[in-house]
């Protein structure tokens, strides 16, 4: 029996079966390559779901993370710390905002922009107490908490949790009369999407659709919340995708890449009129804003500023989808999404699942994940070389061609 055979079994053993991985047991890695405990490398064309959009181990954000681990890592927000101010004034700024939540997971960040919208709503807005509305789109992935699935569309992600939380109304992504409809000015607080869904499938909206989104919600004294998580800081060639329609959302809902691969960091982000409903006691985390935390993120930021890695996704982008664009001419390949380097691939059922697309990509050195059928998608890190992209390209080539 291998050691990855063995590590597989023992997980197997004593974990709950929440996930079903890839049966590849990884030990080391370094930008786009990962190895496993026998050795064998493989290209991760997955980078962590976009947290790891800078690669494996990179050395700006291990250095930033040894140097603060050698000083502080943890005081709760009982106390001060010397980088938590540093850290919210440079994220508020990468935002154009004015006031930073922090938390750890994304799906805290989603809580807690939901918690925000509600409170806004009936501090600021004027909302009748426990009637607030927030509009949501179908396909939507924000999380697996018990409110996020309340108002998911997924039955995996939803089955046998209820009772629900109510509160939410859900319309057709992309649909804008749908979206006009459901925006009541009287009680909705906020309409939360994520520009980009990405669990779906990495499926883009039509052209005007968040411009439509961010009208409606200026129109009828709403909060637009766009969730970022998996879109944001880089990913599509922008530093957030909203940024592809020239739209500034009232809220940004970001995780993932913020916290470099290295620690989970998430934050919502917003105004002094949105943020500043909360008064001391009223939402928390022990661990949200931690020192290592703060010196990781704020590293990401530096990083981000300098536009090298949006560039990146820009240029590398462009070159994937032109390569999978042409893979649509074979028949293998029925569609392909996305943006950036970032991209939805869907595969002639005939030719087998996502899951089974991603087995045979494994046995070839690649690591992608499906979703959905047969659709898998691509998100690499973004200092993948152009060379290891078209390497991995001719690997799924192989794959489709049998």
């Amino acid at each position: 029996m291998s050691a990855s055979e063995r590590a597989i079994i023992a997980a197997e053993a004593h974990s709950a079966h929440n996930y079903h991985p890839l049966p590849v047991v990884i030990a080391s890695a370094e930008g786009a390559w990962m190895t496993d405990v026998e050795g064998r490398r493989f290209l991760d064309m997955l980078a962590g779901y976009s947290a790891l959009n800078f690669g494996h181990g990179n050395p700006r954000l291990l250095d930033a993370a040894r140097a603060q681990l050698d000083r502080l890592t943890l005081t709760s927000r009982a106390f001060h710390h010397d980088r938590f101010a540093e850290f919210c004034t440079g994220l508020a700024e990468l935002c154009g905002m004015e006031m930073v939540l922090p938390m750890n997971t994304g799906a805290e960040a989603v809580e807690t922009a939901v918690k925000t919208a509600r409170k806004w709503g009936y501090r600021v807005k004027g909302v009748p107490e426990n009637l607030a509305k927030i509009v949501v789109a179908a396909g939507n992935f924000h999380g697996r908490t018990t409110t996020v699935i309340s108002f998911s569309t997924d039955p995996e992600a939803r089955a046998d949790y209820g009772p629900y939380t109510p509160g939410f109304e859900i319309v057709p992504y992309g649909d804008l009369t749908a979206m006009d409809t459901a925006v009541t000015a009287e009680n909705t607080v906020a309409v939360l999407l994520e520009p980009i869904q990405g669990e779906a499938g990495v499926v883009v909206p039509p052209p005007g659709y968040l411009e439509g989104v961010r009208r409606i919600t200026r129109e009828r004294n709403v909060l637009f919340v766009a969730d970022e998580i998996q879109s944001g800081l880089g990913r599509t060639g922008r530093t957030f995708a909203c940024e592809h329609e020239g739209v500034v959302p009232d809220v940004y809902v970001l995780g993932k890449a913020l916290g470099g691969g290295v620690v989970p960091v998430s934050a919502v982000v917003s105004s002094r009129e949105v943020l500043g409903v909360f008064r001391p006691g009223e939402h928390g985390s022990t661990f949200g804003g931690n020192p290592l935390a703060c010196a990781v993120a704020l590293e990401v930021i530096a990083m981000l500023r300098t536009g090298e890695y949006q560039r990146r996704a820009t240029e590398l982008g462009e070159h994937l989808h032109r390569e999978l664009g042409l893979l649509t001419g074979t028949g293998a390949v029925t569609s392909v999404r996305g943006r950036g380097l970032w991209a939805g691939v869907d595969i002639d059922p005939a030719l087998g699942t996502g899951r089974e697309i991603s087995e045979r990509l494994m046995e070839r050195g690649v690591l992608a994940k499906d979703t959905h059928g047969s659709t898998i998608r691509l998100a690499p890190p973004l200092v993948i070389g152009k060379e290891d992209l078209d390497w991995g390209l001719e690997q799924l080539r192989a794959v489709l061609s049998g």
